[in-house]
């Protein structure tokens, strides 16, 4: 190896060192508050199924504010966009923590969903800093390997701070709880700034508002709807009406873009034959892995002996839930280039969305139990884990340098959106009824079993979306011309 290559690789090496902080904070974002959210409603006095909004609206935040981030990564440089990112998201933490009412925590937490557009830009940096010549041929395998890292500091955060949070809910206020995240994500602000360089972005142009005010409308409209559905009842027509409208508005956001010259959402880009299967999947991913974390939290928390299902076990062992799913998916992640260079990256990740099917299926009849909680989501963690780091270095390996930013983020785009649907959705079918006012606390069975359904089901749609990707568009070639 010459003095260049070493040099290249130490300067790599430090970089991704100085990210993996910052995955661990992402780690503590999505592992501290799940096992917790049952304390969390109570002490904000609402019901289970109100707590799923909550992540219903900071999805639907990051749905509209990645679109653009992204697009300012490509334009300005990635590494200003994860401190803007990272500073809003260290805000929303704080006034988590302080957050007095439902409305204000709704608020709170929606902000810190900026955290969501972390990992694209991360990725990004990483496939940037890899297209030097030193680097030759090894791009796409690098960031594959750099996402797999960050991938795993993340669930080792989550880990951690799900068995953290479990241990402390009970032992000092809820105030201080609450307040831990936002320390940690200010020292993740601390390691981007001094240890990420910065590099201008390579896009010229400017930034789609235009297009980002219409789907802001269809996205609005949409999950609008879907509220009321749930403040009114599914058998509620009028409510069903404007989620239908909010669906069709994106038709007319489509033709503006088709004939924008720098759209916020490249759809020639996403129409790619390498690239749009891979959106697709990490559109039905989300529906899984953002939109059922609450319900498995409350479910777990449920008290057979009080409504005859759940597994009736405290916060601390829900950690214990939460920490073998998460230990699964960092083993997913280190397994994935491994078994992507045995066979074949399209092959793995085909084979992991088979596996998040699988785990979530067994939910259906095997439920009483925490040993068969804890089998099931082992098996979607090991598809979890893996289709975590693939997608956004996936997306990467298929589009062309100056889109890097874009296509990355926006696999974290369509998962959240994907999660929010999900989100909403599910707080639909875990409400006995259409009113918040209801006194029930606790979700119906049946609410439950079309939650686990729907998560197997959309695994297993994206495994099918995956076998439409040309072999070859994962060995990081350049994008096919769409026309």
């Amino acid at each position: 190896m010459s003095n260049t290559t070493k040099a290249a690789a130490q300067g790599l090496l430090a970089i991704v060192g100085f990210l993996v902080v910052v995955e661990l904070a992402s780690g503590v974002l999505q592992g501290f508050y799940t096992p917790i959210v049952t304390q969390i409603a109570r002490h904000l006095h609402i019901r289970d199924a109100d707590v799923n909004w909550f992540e219903a609206a900071q999805l639907i935040l990051s749905a509209l504010v990645v679109p653009v981030l992204a697009r300012w990564g490509d334009l300005v440089g990635h590494r200003k966009v994860l401190l803007v990112a990272t500073l809003m998201t260290a805000i929303g933490s704080c006034a988590v923590a302080f957050a007095p009412s439902f409305t204000t925590f709704l608020i709170a937490w929606a902000v810190q969903g900026f955290y969501v557009v972390w990992l694209p830009m991360e990725v990004a940096i990483i496939h940037r800093r890899t297209a030097a010549p030193e680097y030759a041929d090894k791009q796409a395998i690098l960031t594959r390997r750099g996402a797999a890292i960050l991938v795993m500091a993340l669930e080792t955060g989550v880990i951690v701070a799900a068995l953290a949070s479990g241990l402390l809910v009970d032992v000092i206020p809820m105030t201080a709880v609450l307040a831990i995240p936002a320390v940690i994500v200010t020292l993740a602000l601390v390691a981007i700034w001094f240890g990420v360089p910065d590099v201008p972005g390579q896009s010229a142009g400017g930034i789609d508002w235009g297009g980002f005010g219409l789907v802001t409308l269809a996205l609005s409209v949409l999950m609008g709807g879907l509220i009321l559905v749930r403040l009114r009842g599914p058998d509620s027509l009028a409510a069903w009406a404007v989620v239908v409208a909010g669906a069709l508005l994106f038709i007319p956001f489509a033709r503006y873009e088709l004939g924008h010259r720098e759209p916020l959402v490249d759809l020639r880009v996403l129409a790619a034959p390498g690239q749009w299967p891979v959106q697709l999947t990490a559109f039905l991913f989300g529906m899984s892995v953002l939109g059922a974390q609450i319900p498995l939290s409350t479910y777990a928390q449920t008290k057979p002996a009080e409504v005859g299902y759940g597994l009736g076990v405290g916060p601390d062992k829900v950690s214990l839930l939460i920490g073998a799913y998460v230990l699964c998916l960092v083993v997913g992640a280190a397994l994935l280039p491994i078994v992507s260079t045995k066979l074949g990256a399209r092959t793995a990740l085909v084979i992991a969305t088979v596996l998040v099917a699988a785990g979530y299926a067994l939910w259906l009849p095997f439920h009483s139990s925490l040993a068969m909680g804890v089998v099931n989501m082992a098996i979607a963690g090991m598809g979890s884990g893996a289709l975590v780091a693939a997608l956004p270095a996936s997306a990467a390996a298929a589009a062309p340098p100056e889109r890097t930013g874009f296509v990355t983020g926006m696999t974290n785009t369509t998962k959240t959106i994907g999660g929010a649907i999900a989100s909403a959705i599910f707080a639909i079918a875990l409400s006995a009824t259409g009113s918040i006012g209801a006194e029930a606390t606790h979700a119906p069975l049946s609410g439950y079993l079309t939650v686990w359904a729907v998560c197997a089901v959309s695994a297993l749609l994206a495994g099918v979306s995956l076998l439409l990707v040309p072999a070859r568009a994962f060995a990081g070639r350049e994008l096919e011309s769409v026309g």
